[in-house]
């Protein structure tokens, strides 16, 4: 049994911990270094929203495109080069419509389809919403600007260990007309998770 007496009160502080693990694996000859400089670059530099909105901006202007989108999400952003994750086995793209909006959540803890939508918000980790926007969507959504209709049918839909959801917006009205470098310019995050409407 080990004694308590000489085991510090207060944890280390973050990056204390952080460099120990490192030195660990690095002891078990494990290139923790490599892993932690390529994750910094995917999720600074590669894993960005603008994926997602040159997605959505494809399913907008391409008929053909958005029906494969909508049959397997999957297969369908590797046309566009972007891979998901092995244990990410589906992607299902949700669309909305004038009297449909789809939200999407991670109940569990804060799981995306992120090599698409990027990384997920703060806001989306939080237990808060988490917990909320499965019970109270609208008054969430209502909360967070989005003040929906009384008749518009609202789907909460919760990720899983091997699915990952990917909200397809409204294309609004007025982008008639535009290139699929404009249409991609106006998709946000927000629009992709469901919290938002273009």
């Amino acid at each position: 049994m080990t004694d308590r007496r000489h085991l510090p009160t207060t944890p280390a502080p973050v990056a204390q911990r952080a460099a120990a693990i490192e030195a660990a694996l690095q002891a078990h000859g494990l290139p923790a270094a490599d892993a932690i400089e390529q994750g910094l670059h995917h999720a600074e530099d590669v894993w960005l929203p603008a994926r997602g909105a040159r997605v959505v901006a494809k399913a907008w202007a391409d008929a053909g495109f958005r029906a494969r989108l909508l049959a397997d999400g999957k297969s369908a952003v590797a046309e566009l080069g972007i891979e998901l994750p092995k244990h990410h086995r589906h992607l299902v793209v949700l669309e909305n419509t004038a009297s449909l909006h789809n939200v999407i959540c991670c109940t569990l803890c804060s799981c995306t389809a992120f090599t698409v939508i990027g990384l997920p918000p703060d806001w989306y980790k939080e237990l808060e919403y988490r917990a909320r926007i499965v019970r109270e969507s609208r008054s969430v959504l209502r909360e967070m600007g989005l003040d929906l209709p009384a008749d518009m049918e609202l789907r909460v839909w919760d990720t899983t260990a091997d699915t990952r959801y990917m909200v397809l917006p409204l294309r609004p009205p007025h982008t008639d007309g535009w290139s699929e470098a404009q249409l991609a310019e106006i998709v946000t995050k927000d629009a992709m998770i469901g919290v938002a409407r273009l």
